[in-house]
């Protein structure tokens, strides 16, 4: 059964920055989209970057386009590394940050959607303050 471990997060000073890794292990299917979410209390699950594993497409959140990097090491397999480096970082990056993978495939691009994910990491927690 496929599943998503989540590592890095933390506190940061505004302007500084975090990295964001997940393992994603799939031992009986491909996976083709990977996805970062981030959530603040009271919110629905906002999608910040994804990456499709067939072409390394990748789509961002327009807030963060610019300041975060999305990325996979695929050197593992099956076990897919996805990673998210977050520059430049503000107040309103604070969240809690969930990786999220799917082995559906419905083309090269990977939405910013959470119902097209179903594997699903932990979460864990940024804070950005000063």
């Amino acid at each position: 059964q496929a599943h998503a471990v989540q590592s890095g997060g933390g506190s940061v000073q505004p302007g500084g920055s975090l990295t964001l890794s997940c393992e994603v292990s799939s031992p009986t299917y491909s996976v083709y989209c990977m996805a970062w979410f981030r959530q603040v209390a009271g919110k629905g699950r906002e999608g910040v970057a994804s990456i499709s594993t067939s072409n390394g497409a990748k789509v961002y959140l327009e807030s963060v386009r610019g300041r975060f990097a999305v990325s996979r090491d695929s050197r593992d397999l099956p076990k897919e590394r996805l990673n998210l480096q977050m520059n430049n970082v503000n107040p309103e990056d604070t969240g809690t940050y969930y990786c999220a993978a799917t082995g559906l495939w419905r083309g090269g691009r990977c939405a910013l959607s959470t119902d097209w994910y179903d594997v699903w990491g932990r979460g864990t927690e940024v804070t950005v303050s000063s």
